[in-house]
């Protein structure tokens, strides 16, 4: 009887009056800034959406609104890394429009008179996307280098680069703006050539989903096979019918989204559809960029969580000379970080280009502020060590709700400048609270 009330009397009083969201959320463990953010979110949409007059919420605003997102989104993935090791990157968006423009000059100029490749022919995007490519992990290892080897702080190496590379992408053409791009390169801008339809829109739903069930059920034997607390089975079936649910919900809405009635008619013309009474209906479905800045997303988890460089970053934010003390070769990986952010810029680059179908020198123009803001308003610590690819991809897609709720209402391009920084000051608050609180 004394061993029972001696029990009773260490347990813990959450243990016992905890309402159903905490036991939900302790079972399935979701991240609760993340959960927060997507309350955050729900609450703009739905926001923007009544003082828009219901033009937010529509299938048109949310498909253009993950387009737009999607280059934002691809470098927000790389900035994480950065802004993890306690490094910055004001580079980012001068690195988008140097190679944007070296893209643009290798399919309208270098390719077609010094290499003989007509316009259309098949390896001129291919050939271009690469030396943009090289380009930006070029410059992305130079920085790093500068960085890691001859100690000079991040934020006075990409703030010269800022200068740098912006004053490059001039030189470049003189300031001539290049146009128009490759006919395939065009189709990593999205437009309705620019998407897969509805039907493919299903088939990667449908991989999606099945891949959401696999990860739990793998996960769930991981945990097994080294007798790891497991979460009940009710908590992974929730899971599985959020993220299923979640997937399906994005693909039924960019699927509600059909082609211009004009574009419609002239494919119906050239491929001899009839046209019913009412209209033609075809889907745009999943636009490209938005399937680019999704699998670089999957592609830059796997690499923080399931991989050596993964670990480094992390161990090397949350105590640089603790990892150094521990072998790991911290300049290297500083260097590698810096390549890695080089070469998302350049695929960033690669959608901006292709969605405008032109080269200009105001591509990337005041970028690396919304990227980083996107970083740290998901979740991102500017002191290091704390960060997740997920939290900035939703941050990303936060940073340009609030840009396209602002545009539906016609507020200035000021006053829009305005909110998106107390945004970002009032998300480092929050962040510097959650850390006060959490020591």
């Amino acid at each position: 009887m004394a061993e029972l009330r001696a029990i009773a009397s260490t347990t813990h009083p959450s243990q016992t009056v905890q309402n159903p969201l905490q036991r939900f959320l302790i079972a399935t463990e979701i991240d609760t800034r993340l959960l927060g953010m997507i309350g955050a979110l729900a609450i703009i949409w739905i926001g923007f959406n009544f003082f828009s007059g219901g033009l937010f919420l529509t299938p048109r605003n949310l498909w253009n609104l993950s387009v737009q997102t999607a280059s934002v989104a691809v470098m927000v993935t790389g900035m994480v890394l950065v802004i993890v090791t306690r490094n910055i990157d004001l580079s980012v968006g001068s690195i988008l429009g140097v190679v944007g423009m070296v893209m643009g000059v290798m399919q309208t100029q270098i390719l077609p008179t010094q290499f003989g490749l007509g316009l259309g022919h098949p390896l001129i995007w291919v050939l271009s996307l690469g030396t943009g490519l090289a380009v930006g992990v070029g410059i992305g290892g130079v920085q790093g280098a500068i960085i890691a080897y001859l100690r000079v702080p991040a934020f006075i190496v990409t703030l010269g680069g800022y200068l740098v590379w912006r004053g490059a992408a001039w030189w470049v053409t003189a300031g001539r703006t290049v146009a128009p791009m490759d006919s395939t390169f065009q189709l990593m801008g999205g437009g309705p050539d620019g998407s897969i339809g509805a039907l493919w829109s299903w088939v990667i739903a449908a991989v999606a989903c099945a891949a959401i069930i696999i990860g739990l059920y793998f996960g769930r034997r991981q945990r097994q096979r080294f007798n790891f607390p497991q979460r009940p089975v009710w908590a992974e079936v929730s899971l599985a019918v959020i993220g299923c649910g979640a997937t399906i919900a994005a693909v039924w809405v960019a699927n509600a989204y059909p082609w211009p009635v004009r574009i419609a008619e002239r494919f119906a013309e050239a491929n001899g559809i009839p046209v019913p009474e009412g209209g033609l209906f075809i889907s745009h479905g999943i636009a490209i960029p938005v399937l680019i800045a999704v699998g670089v997303g999957v592609v830059m988890t796997f690499l923080t969580t399931r991989t050596r460089f993964g670990r480094y970053v992390y161990a090397m934010g949350g105590n640089p000379e603790a990892a150094e003390l521990a072998g790991i070769n911290t300049r290297w990986v500083t260097v590698k970080i810096f390549m890695l952010m080089g070469a998302l810029c350049a695929i960033a680059a690669a959608i901006s280009t292709a969605r405008l179908n032109a080269a200009t020198n105001a591509l990337g123009t005041l970028d690396e502020l919304y990227v980083i803001a996107a970083a740290v308003i998901g979740g991102t610590s500017l002191a290091g060590g704390v960060g997740t690819i997920a939290g900035a991809l939703l941050g990303a897609v936060v940073m340009q709700s609030l840009q396209s709720g602002m545009v539906l209402m016609g507020i200035d391009s000021p006053l829009q400048s305005i909110v998106v920084g107390a945004v970002l000051v009032f998300a480092v608050w929050l962040d510097t609270l959650y850390r006060r609180n959490k020591h």
